[in-house]
């Protein structure tokens, strides 16, 4: 029995080491946010900060608080046994919902889905030790305490509230004093911003981040928090005059304020919020040794978890492994980047594609904002209106390349999440840094006009997706561990292989979802590159030389896809092999969604332009688009007829009809790939030999097309294969005409 339980113990150090890993990706948002969507300083750098940061936080932790212990139970009315089935079943729930939230790109709070976990998972084993106490010596009450995770939930509506206030008016008045060029007012107030910016950072650090660690003791520390008051005005007249001396001497103060506020937001993280990875498997670890300590005199099923309502001192060398753990993640996990990418695109300034669409909630709300602002800017005499207008001109916006927002949107970000955060934690209240930066970021964003008329509503369509998704991690962190420890409780040891077997298929299945969505995301990076390009293009030749580069190699791949997608159709009908027409239904799928983004890219080539050609060249590049795209509707019509008759395992094709299109359906797929050469090659000499070749390919299918209605006719063969068989003609057919029209646009395009 104790090796069982050694191997439950060391089986949650490893769920420990994934939740570490998953935990980094979720919350390296709080702290990665202001930094790279400002671009504040290269990627390289700003990792290198933030993972030091981590390091030194894990490192200086008091290693776990007491929430993983006796925060949500009353580990004196638990036996050993009941202990360790809690949390199992709370360690194999947390690492899935973590990473099904990182898949997805959603933040969420590593503090309210453990302390849910922990509840559901007591819930659960207290109904049990209820329904088996025949002397009625037990209540509800004895087992559980529900306190912690009510702080948590007033917590949430409070910290979303006040950062989201706090953010818009912060920058808003920042914005005020420094406009988007903040290069021509830095002079009169860069040195107190940064000397404030700075000391605020440093308070957090003390109280947030040092204020807990059993290293930060000592007459020094004793000394900081006895007279916090004078250190912080110390603090801020010499970070004051420090500032202003940095940018005497051209060292762009904004800069150092971000990547201060980014160690600082990785520190606290660490330090802090380490007990939602490793404060439950610490507290399995300490009730084994507990265990193991009797010396044999008693049982899992006889031995009370009293030791557990004492707080434990967890070992240094826990702490740097944690530590460099997370860095590794850091560094390494792209789904950390992913949650990164979902809140600096809601906080961006610029106009573009948007993650989400639109809701009737977000809808309603700007058009009552719309006309708050409207009734509002009528009570404002003019001349007040203009100055503000001045302020807030963002043609004049100082932007690096590739970055999001400034670096005044950036610092007031960083410093206002660390105030709010330590704010919360000097009046004990368990703020999460989850809401609390990504609230800040969505206020300051709204106070910066990032939020226009054309993309309101989708960012705030965002803004409520992730904030429901953070209520919804509780109910389904409560749901899930509830029944996971329903399980094992009544399937023992085979319940505890069955789950672990379904949370490594739930990762794994994670895992091949989250790389269907790189893709997508991948097709959607090459636009935003060409469109990039063509912004930056610094006359009319070159943005037409750009633009028709960019058609040639969108029509290429979009002809040597029709290849693939219709050799993919036909086969996979052919051999009856449903999963191949699924896999072309879902290439179909994502190609469909990149040829409306690919419209984009027109709509902006056309404006780069000579007005002399531009009405023209748009209205090629167009065609091409729409050819394209009738090109992919035609195979996706006949794919998915074929789909849907090999998925209802109705009669397949005749051997005659297989041996006639599949002739054709060589030929097709050579001459599309015959086109596709010619276009990459920008050389249309054998455009005549291809439309011959267009005329003789629909003349074949027309030939079976008339042989199949005399079968028909003659009542030979199944109804049902053979209307499919004539959509497949009909839709090949259409395929040949569209991509002979395209390949006559796109030499229009190129060479006239």
């Amino acid at each position: 029995m104790e090796t069982f339980y050694l191997f439950l113990v060391l089986f949650l150090g490893v769920l420990a080491i994934f939740d570490l890993s998953v935990g980094v990706s979720n919350d390296a948002v709080n702290f990665l946010n202001a930094s790279i969507g400002s671009k504040a300083a290269s990627f390289r750098v700003i990792m290198i900060v933030a993972a030091v940061g981590i390091l030194v936080g894990a490192s200086l932790s008091n290693g776990m608080m007491d929430i993983a212990r006796h925060g949500i139970y009353q580990p004196q009315y638990f036996y050993f046994s009941e202990i360790m089935c809690i949390l199992v079943a709370v360690m194999l729930t947390d690492v899935v919902i973590l990473d099904i939230f990182n898949s997805l790109g959603m933040p969420t709070s590593t503090t309210v889905s453990l302390v849910f976990e922990l509840l559901g998972g007591t819930v659960a084993y207290s109904l049990i030790k209820l329904a088996n106490d025949t002397e009625g010596l037990l209540s509800l009450g004895n087992l559980m305490n529900t306190d912690k995770a009510l702080t948590v939930i007033l917590a949430i509506f409070v910290s979303v509230a006040i950062a989201f206030v706090f953010g818009t008016v912060v920058q808003y008045i920042s914005r005020l004093l420094f406009t988007f060029n903040y290069r021509k007012t830095a002079k009169y107030f860069i040195g107190v911003f940064g000397g404030l910016a700075a000391t605020a950072i440093i308070y957090f650090m003390l109280i947030k981040g040092l204020k807990s660690s059993p290293f930060f003791e000592g007459p020094f520390a004793d000394f900081i928090f006895a007279h916090t008051e004078k250190v912080v005005l110390w603090c801020f007249v010499g970070l004051t005059v420090l500032m202003q001396i940095l940018h005497w001497l051209k060292i762009n103060v904004l800069k150092v304020v971000v990547l201060l506020g980014t160690f600082a937001l990785a520190l606290a993280f660490a330090g802090n919020d380490l007990v939602n990875f490793i404060g439950v498997p610490l507290a399995g670890y300490s009730a084994y040794t507990d265990f193991m300590a009797q010396g044999g005199t008693v049982t899992p099923d006889s031995f009370l978890m009293t030791s557990l309502q004492g707080s434990a001192q967890t070992p240094w060398y826990f702490l740097v492994g944690a530590g460099i753990v997370m860095v590794i993640a850091l560094l390494t996990s792209k789904k950390a980047h992913n949650v990164v990418k979902t809140s600096v695109d809601l906080a961006r300034q610029s106009d573009g594609d948007e993650n989400f669409g639109t809701s009737p909630v977000a809808r309603v709300l700007v058009r009552l904002c719309t006309n708050a602002a409207t009734t509002i800017t009528n009570v404002i005499p003019l001349p007040v209106q203009r100055w503000v207008d001045s302020r807030f001109n963002n043609k004049e916006i100082i932007l690096a390349e590739g970055a999001s927002f400034d670096l005044v949107r950036a610092a007031v970000n960083v410093v206002l999440s660390g105030l709010l955060i330590a704010l919360g934690t000097s009046y004990k209240l368990p703020l999460s840094t989850t809401y609390v930066a990504f609230m800040v970021a969505m206020g300051s964003s709204l106070a910066d006009r990032a939020w226009g008329r054309e993309s309101a509503v989708f960012r705030i369509t965002g803004v409520l997706s992730v904030i429901g998704g953070w209520f919804i991690t509780a109910g389904v962190a409560f749901t899930i561990c509830f029944f996971v420890t329903l399980i094992i409780y009544w399937g023992g040891a085979p319940a505890i292989v069955a789950m672990v077997a379904l949370a490594i298929y739930t990762l794994i299945r994670s895992q091949i979802l989250y790389k269907k969505k790189k893709h997508k995301e991948q097709l959607k990076a090459e636009v935003n590159s060409t469109v990039a390009q063509l912004r930056k293009a610094k006359n009319p030749i070159e943005a037409l030389n750009l633009f028709r580069q960019h058609s040639r190699e969108e029509l290429r791949d979009d002809l040597y896809f029709a290849a693939e997608t219709l050799q993919g159709s036909v086969e996979g009908f052919m051999n009856e092999n449903l999963k191949e027409l699924r896999r072309v239904m879902a290439a179909l799928r994502d190609r469909k969604t990149h040829l409306k983004q690919v419209k984009r890219v027109g709509t902006l080539g056309v404006t780069q332009l000579d007005r002399d050609i531009a009405i023209e060249k748009g209205l090629y590049y167009y065609q091409g688009n729409d050819f394209a795209s009738e090109i992919v509707y035609s195979i996706n019509r006949l794919a998915e007829p074929c789909k849907q008759h090999i998925d209802n395992n109705f009669s397949p094709l005749e051997a005659v009809q297989k041996s006639d299109f599949g002739a054709v359906d060589v030929r097709i797929i050579n001459y599309l790939k015959r086109c596709a050469d010619m276009v990459d090659r920008n050389d249309y000499n054998e455009l005549p030999e291809l439309v011959e070749e267009s005329v003789r390919l629909n003349n074949s299918l027309t030939q079976l097309k008339k042989e199949e209605l005399k079968r028909i006719q003659g009542k030979t063969g199944s109804t049902k294969v053979s209307m499919v068989y004539l959509n497949m003609l009909q839709e090949a057919s259409n395929v040949v005409v569209f991509s002979c029209n395209l390949i006559k646009v796109s030499r229009k395009f190129q060479m006239e």
